[in-house]
């Protein structure tokens, strides 16, 4: 890649932010779309623009969100959002605390040396020789000046730690402060049992959930709510609704069908078979009304049973205090860690129901196999993105598929190929991963979205630094100095370090795009 092509990479990108930035504003001013991005404001009963200042500059509201005082984010989006700044200005801190060094120093440092470097020393494969003039490539081998590049590592490593010190701080105390507040949430005062035992003869497990907890907390313990098999329950629900939004359907069509040309109106009509196709035809109305009584019954008579024969070892325990319930859920109640394990409670939707039946060592069994999944799914990952990495070069497409040499020889797509080809080839192969994980995270038993999301993310995060940084570095060099490898094995790690280098135009272009 020379340095035009990554200037057209940097100048494409600039240009998708600010498509992408006008269209966020001119979607967030239909009236349309205010659920979507003023939700808070409006369950609070506010007007979406209660507070701001209505400009038809497309960027102010940049202004008046670097303006708001972290209590307005809290009082307008909550704790979460907070957090999200904190990291977001975490992350820009590093950034420029590093700039602080390596721009007035390190560039000079670089850039100022004598050396001529040869086609062969270049830091990026001879097709990036522009910016090798500003890399610690430029300088020669045991000259004084590398003490900069040595200094500067250190220097990034300490703004990073230091500054993730802080937040982490910040955070901490944002979240203890959530906590204390006067404005409680519902989940606050619930835990969340898991691994209840045996129900004893004569006791249903409702009560033997609320006997325990009433030993161990009577003056605050308030009620429980055993967790049951819903599946068969919520399939004749669903069903039951689905005939109601027909049935309404059918009630509206008869109603507009009246006028004074037909006073009676129309009755819809409806066929008994398949998805209405199929079958006898019958009144509309009438079907629909006796499939909603029929459904009605069969709905109550079966969440009799569930509530009698279906309860799991699972429950929702509410006390009426919520430091009791913070104490809880991080207590140990029973000898054994198996049994009666329990842990903070959180909000209602974000619970995974289905897991909350899953015992302690169906879940340990579980976790080690999906880690061992995950295990494989990164060794195997990294064939593909590394044969991406070596191939979705110009001179391999051009070597492999000849075919394409006419085309890749044009000037313009040369450039527009060289700042995107391997970097989209890697994005859109990572954009399948997410998904992937977090389901592997939800069947290890995890009983909440969040928690799942986050054991997702930090499945991501190892993925990301094993295949997309070393595997695409390595896989890389390897593919470059196979031969030579082979020829002497025992110039591995010199062959390495002379060609790992190579990588760094391809992190440039790829943090520009992402």
């Amino acid at each position: 890649m020379d340095f035009s092509s990554f200037l057209t990479s940097l100048a494409t990108s600039f240009i998708i932010f600010l498509v992408l930035m006008i269209l966020f504003t001119w979607l967030k001013r239909r009236p349309g779309n205010h659920v979507i991005y003023y939700p808070n404001r409006i369950l609070k009963g506010m007007d979406p623009y209660e507070g701001f200042r209505v400009s038809r500059n497309p960027f102010a509201w940049i202004r008046e969100a670097l303006s708001s005082t972290e209590a307005d984010v809290i009082r307008m989006s909550g704790v979460d959002t907070a957090v999200y700044f904190v990291f977001l200005s975490t992350a820009l801190g590093i950034l420029v605390f590093s700039g602080l060094f390596l721009l007035p120093v390190l560039l000079p440092v670089a850039a100022t040396a004598h050396t001529v470097m040869k086609a062969i020393d270049t830091t990026s494969n001879g097709t990036f020789n522009d910016l090798d003039k500003l890399s610690i490539g430029h300088i020669e081998e045991k000259n004084v000046r590398l003490w900069a590049f040595l200094i500067a590592t250190y220097w990034v490593s300490f703004a990073a730690f230091f500054l993730l010190w802080k937040a982490y701080k910040h955070v901490s105390s944002l979240r203890a402060d959530a906590l204390m507040s006067p404005d409680a949430k519902n989940e606050q005062f619930a835990v969340v049992v898991r691994d209840i035992p045996s129900v004893p003869e004569g006791q249903t497990r409702k009560e033997q959930v609320d006997t325990y907890f009433k030993t161990i907390y009577p003056d605050t313990f308030h009620r429980s709510l055993v967790v049951t098999d819903n599946k068969k329950v919520n399939k004749i629900y669903d069903e039951l609704e689905g005939f109601r939004k027909k049935l309404t359907r059918a009630e509206t069509i008869y109603a507009e069908s009246k006028g004074t040309a037909n006073p009676e109106g129309t009755r819809p009509t409806t066929k008994t078979g398949l998805l209405g196709l199929l079958g006898k035809k019958v009144d509309a109305i009438e079907y629909y009304n006796e499939k909603v009584k029929e459904l009605s019954l069969k709905l109550e008579s079966e969440q009799k049973v569930t509530l009698k024969d279906k309860q799991q070892s699972a429950a929702v325990i509410f006390f009426n205090n919520r430091v009791t319930a913070a104490a809880a859920s991080q207590s140990l109640h029973d000898a054994m860690v198996d049994t009666w394990t329990v842990v903070a409670a959180p909000e209602p939707r974000q619970l995974l129901w289905t897991n909350l039946s899953k015992n302690f060592y169906e879940r340990q069994i579980r976790q080690y196999v999906i880690y061992f999944i995950v295990f494989l799914t990164i060794f195997f990952y990294m064939i593909p993105i590394g044969l991406i990495s070596a191939l979705t070069t110009l001179a391999n497409l051009k070597k492999y598929l000849p075919f394409l040499k006419p085309v890749v020889d044009q000037p313009r797509i040369r450039t527009l190929l060289e700042a995107y080809l391997p970097q989209l080839a890697l994005i859109l192969f990572l954009a399948l991963l997410p998904s992937f994980l977090l389901f592997l995270s939800k069947a290890e038993g995890i009983p909440s979205e969040s928690h799942a999301q986050r054991a997702a993310s930090g499945k991501y995060f190892y993925f990301s630094v094993l295949n997309v940084f070393i595997g695409v570095t390595v896989g890389s060099a390897l593919f470059d100095t196979f031969k030579k490898i082979q020829e002497k094995p025992d110039s591995t790690i010199a062959l390495l370090a002379k060609s790992l280098p190579g990588s760094a135009t391809f992190f440039l272009t790829f943090v520009a795009l992402k």
